[in-house]
């Protein structure tokens, strides 16, 4: 429910007040480097010397081999052993966003942001250049997955490959991968030119398919995505981020006037792996604040009114918050719109401080420390400055969720039980058990807590026990800010 009253917001300052006593600030230096390090837990494929989660291994080492050739590698989304490609793409093209805006801030945790990216591209560009005209957008058959308990390196179901094509089109999965290879090619543009030129290359040659061919992947794939990541929002904010990245990333102003064609004018108050038409309006609306490029001054509009359905003091807001003072946008998974709102109000609010930009809400006056503020208090709130005073972030901080519902996390590892775990061998001795799980998934963010604060650490209560790659690439941004902001 949005904050009414004096008396009200008092009473939250204060809880929050003796919450945070005597513990400052959050480490959001040890938070943002846990963060990172959580993706490498959800590696698909042949995990490189590096690998620091070492109760992981090697997995999916024959995905692509129905359709006869290599999709190894990626992300697992969640707590199964699919790679939904559209997530994935959205993962990606939020750690590299979060990377050009914050990479200055990173510090260390720079080189581990681009390697982070770097596995998810490595597969998308297989998945984009495998076959002429054809974008392959996932492995592994959902529906036979979920009926399944057992560790990735154990997997022993079909490991179906999804495609889309001229004549099954995807408009919104292309969308999203081309925003995700567009993005990433800047993140490499010094670092590595080659890699980046093959990143924005293959990324143009897949925003010329999902504009070329449109159509939703869910109506092409049915079973196969939805419900698990049905389109639900359809694919014009896919058509809108996509070019919006590519424009970002070439200055072709073919993709300009493609976003004016569109006429995409939604008023979201919400921003996720299937809505991306406020992240467009953000990322848009620079080329007009720092670029002083009029012709996007539309875009401000719609950036600012998406913040005013989001501020919870605001005339216009449609955004409920807990008693706690956590964004509470729907009921499963409710940390993913937190982690991805927070991150268009940091740099939002970065674009604002730059150029002394204010703007007004009906007559509330909002700076960019109304939305500093906002953004800190949501990650703040996610790393235990909350009503049970629990971390929602695996292994950071004293009190944080240890029945998480992740296959290989509540599974012993291999190098404990050498012994194949088969698909039902998993669930009555691990899953339904009440012990913590033996693995700790570092820096893992769960779906969160309910609206009214609580949260029971139930792994079978997987709407809010289950960590996504999604959760945590929308995070790495607001962290990294954090961690400029108030350096510990």
């Amino acid at each position: 429910m949005a904050m009414r009253g004096a008396s009200l917001c008092l009473l939250l300052s204060m809880s929050f007040l003796l919450l945070g006593s005597g513990q400052g600030n959050p480490n959001y230096k040890e938070a943002l480097a846990k963060s990172i390090l959580f993706f490498q837990g959800q590696r698909s494929g042949r995990l490189p010397t590096g690998q620091q989660i070492t109760w992981r291994s090697n997995s999916g080492l024959s995905d692509g081999l129905v359709a006869h050739v290599d999709l190894t590698g990626g992300y697992y989304d969640a707590g199964d052993n699919v790679k939904f490609n559209f997530p994935m793409a959205f993962t990606t093209t939020m750690l590299s966003w979060s990377t050009l805006e914050y990479g200055k801030r990173m510090g260390p945790q720079l080189q581990n942001a681009r390697s982070a990216i770097r596995w998810a591209t490595d597969y998308l560009l297989k998945c984009a250049t495998a076959t002429p005209g054809r974008l392959y957008v996932g492995v592994g058959d959902p529906n036979v997955d979920h009926k399944c308990w057992e560790r990735p390196e154990d997997m022993d179901t079909i490991r179906t490959v999804y495609s889309v094509s001229p004549t099954n089109p995807g408009s919104d999965v292309a969308g999203e991968t081309a925003a995700a290879l567009a993005a990433a090619s800047m993140v490499f543009r010094k670092v590595d030119p080659k890699y980046s030129k093959l990143l924005l290359k293959t990324a143009k040659m897949v925003m010329q398919f999902a504009m070329q061919y449109r159509g939703s992947y869910s109506d092409s794939l049915g079973s196969a995505v939805c419900p698990f990541y049905c389109s639900y929002s359809g694919y014009m904010d896919e058509l809108l981020w996509g070019a919006s990245w590519l424009l970002r990333a070439t200055n072709d102003v073919t993709y300009f006037n493609f976003i004016k064609s569109l006429g995409a004018n939604d008023g979201p108050d919400i921003f996720s792996w299937d809505n991306k038409f406020a992240g467009a309006y953000v990322l848009l609306s620079r080329r007009a604040l720092l670029g002083n490029d009029r012709a996007f001054e539309p875009f401000i509009q719609a950036a600012e009114d998406f913040m005013c359905r989001i501020l919870p003091n605001s005339p216009s807001s449609s955004t409920q918050y807990t008693q706690g003072g956590l964004m509470f946008k729907l009921s499963e998974s409710n940390l993913q719109y937190v982690t991805s709102i927070t991150s268009l109000l940091t740099t939002y609010a970065k674009y604002m401080t730059a150029t002394k930009h204010t703007f007004h809400c009906g007559n509330m006056l909002v700076t960019s420390t109304n939305l500093r503020n906002l953004a800190k208090k949501q990650v703040d709130y996610i790393l235990g400055v909350n009503p049970l005073q629990m971390s929602y972030m695996v292994g950071y901080g004293v009190n944080f969720p240890k029945r998480i519902h992740h296959r290989g996390s509540s599974l012993p590892s291999m190098a404990s039980h050498p012994q194949a775990i088969g698909c039902d061998g998993g669930f009555q001795p691990f899953y339904y058990s009440s012990n913590p799980n033996p693995n700790i998934l570092t820096g893992a963010i769960v779906g969160g807590p309910n609206q009214n604060d609580g949260y029971s650490d139930d792994r079978t209560d997987y709407s809010h026990s289950e960590p996504a790659t999604y959760i945590n690439g929308a995070i790495v941004g607001p962290l990294a800010y954090l961690v400029g902001s108030y350096p510990n």
